[in-house]
């Protein structure tokens, strides 16, 4: 017979089992708002979207998406520090946003790692490098052979100072051995109309930006910024296979304000990861651009410290300073 201790020891356990069921069972008690810190059209915002629906039907309740863009993330992390702590309002970003804001700000409004607690690391997003038609290589080799030639000569567009299409290049001529001349723009939606046009050789850029040029024959895919190649255009290589261990395809994520109880981040994270598993959810994710993988919180902060590392890395390079 078991002693009075273990008894006791053994119905605290169940009743802490039966407590977190029912807080789950429970959760949601109201509508769960996912902020997003873009204008609408961007690749957070078109996942949230892509999860609002079919989080709405396994949660019971409405999931609306909420686009506060502003400050590098600071005005969606002040709209989700002003409500509670319930799991009901949540952050849904790329992660290399929170990782390059203190790298850049003295003062960083927010502090993600003591502020957000992970719910789900949703997907990864790489990067294809395309060049202009004009330009004389039509691979990897070739393009490294003519910026090798020509130091200096060759040119590409970013989305800005410190996106992750700037730090993916820097990386990538630190990498190769290369200098390629660093002309940023306000956001990709300038960029990738300036490579097009050829006003710069080369940019960095998501596959629906990319593959309607690509197709019309007025850009070229060179490279990819994943640690594998995509099965969107198996033929192109990626940049790790020039640069052992380079990765720096971002992590898309769902983070709720820390404090929120573990039975509603487990039942986030579960609904999550259901959602992604749905097919035509996985399908709408990797036509967007985002490699699908609903990973639990402990596999988001894996990849968030990796991630943060690796941007660091890209951030000296690239003698980022905070302001």
């Amino acid at each position: 017979m078991p002693s009075p201790v273990i008894k006791s020891l053994i119905a605290a356990a169940l009743a802490l089992g039966a407590a977190v069921a029912h807080a789950q069972a429970t959760f949601p008690t109201g509508p769960v708002k996912l902020v997003v810190p873009y204008v609408p059209g961007g690749l957070p915002d078109t996942v949230a979207r892509i999860l609002s629906q079919r989080l709405q039907a396994s949660l019971g309740q409405p999931v609306v998406v909420e686009n506060r863009p502003g400050a590098s993330g600071a005005v969606a992390a002040a709209a989700i520090a002003q409500t509670p702590a319930d799991g009901h309002t949540l952050l849904v970003t790329d992660g290399q946003l929170l990782a390059i804001t203190p790298l850049l700000s003295a003062k960083p409004a927010y502090d993600a790692a003591k502020d957000f607690t992970p719910v789900s690391l949703v997907g990864t997003a790489p990067l294809f490098l395309a060049v202009n038609a004009s330009v004389k290589a039509n691979n990897l080799d070739e393009l490294i052979a003519l910026a090798k030639s020509k130091p200096g000569a060759l040119n590409y567009g970013s989305a800005g100072i410190g996106t992750p299409h700037h730090l993916t290049t820097e990386a990538m001529k630190e990498g190769l051995g290369v200098f390629i001349t660093h002309i940023p723009f306000r956001g990709s939606g300038a960029s990738m109309p300036a490579m097009v046009g050829g006003q710069v050789d080369m940019a960095f850029a998501s596959p629906p930006a990319l593959m309607g040029f690509v197709r019309s024959g007025q850009a070229r895919l060179i490279a990819i910024n994943s640690a594998k190649r995509s099965p969107l255009a198996p033929d192109v290589p990626a940049l790790a296979e020039k640069i052992p261990g380079f990765d720096f395809a971002f992590t898309v994520v769902v983070l709720a304000k820390t404090g929120t109880p573990a039975a509603a981040v487990t039942r986030l994270s579960e609904a999550v990861a259901a959602a992604i598993r749905q097919p035509d959810a996985a399908e709408a994710l990797r036509t967007a651009g985002v490699d699908p993988i609903g990973g639990t919180p402990g596999d988001l902060a894996k990849a968030m410290a990796a991630e943060g590392a690796r941007v660091a890395v890209a951030a000296k390079r690239a003698n980022l300073k905070a302001e």
